[in-house]
């Protein structure tokens, strides 16, 4: 998409090399297996996994962030199986043991959809990751959307991912510090569901 080819066009990793806390933390509570990352941008959190002994999938339509996510993977000796594709459209007869969303904002209408298909990749088992942007994130200025309609609340995530077994759901004030495009106090949904 030509917008993050613009907002990755910098040497610069608009996010920082470092992988998101949120998911590191998680990561280091489950077994090693398959991993899917959407809207993985530059790399950073599929890089991480791939450290830690993940086989590692990610998606997003920009050729910049496939190219950067790249060079950090050979940066740091290893792998990643990295796909431009359109999340929605994203077909695999793949299951994942981890399907990780960190910061991938869609429109309202679309977040059911976007759910709905996470849940399907899951094995038995399998986890969803999710890290976002909640509603009142609107009034900060340490990133994220400017559209509310793109934004998080805990009453979406709930009901979309329902049929899960919630080990996680909470709406935090934190503080970011991933390169200059997340920096500030923020407000985020985190949740982790397991497929049971």
């Amino acid at each position: 998409m030509t917008i993050w080819n613009e907002k990755f066009s910098s040497e610069v990793y608009l996010y920082g090399k470092e992988p998101n806390q949120f998911l590191k933390d998680e990561l280091a509570t489950l077994e090693r297996g398959k991993i899917l990352f959407l809207g993985e941008g530059e790399g950073r959190n599929a890089v991480f996994a791939a450290k830690l002994g993940w086989q590692v999938d990610a998606v997003d339509s920009s050729e910049i962030g496939k190219q950067k996510a790249l060079s950090l993977a050979k940066e740091n000796n290893v792998t990643i199986n990295y796909m431009i594709d359109d999340i929605f459209n994203y077909n695999t007869e793949k299951k994942y043991d981890a399907v990780a969303l960190i910061f991938l904002h869609v429109h309202d209408e679309l977040k059911e959809q976007l759910h709905n298909k996470v849940i399907s990749l899951l094995n038995k088992n399998g986890v969803v990751i999710l890290e976002a942007f909640e509603k009142e994130q609107i009034k900060n200025n340490s990133g994220g959307p400017k559209n509310v309609d793109l934004l998080y609340d805990l009453q979406t995530v709930a009901e979309d991912f329902i049929e899960l077994d919630f080990e996680k759901i909470s709406k935090e004030e934190v503080e970011l510090k991933e390169g200059k495009g997340h920096t500030g106090k923020a407000v985020v949904v985190r949740f982790v569901g397991r497929k049971s």
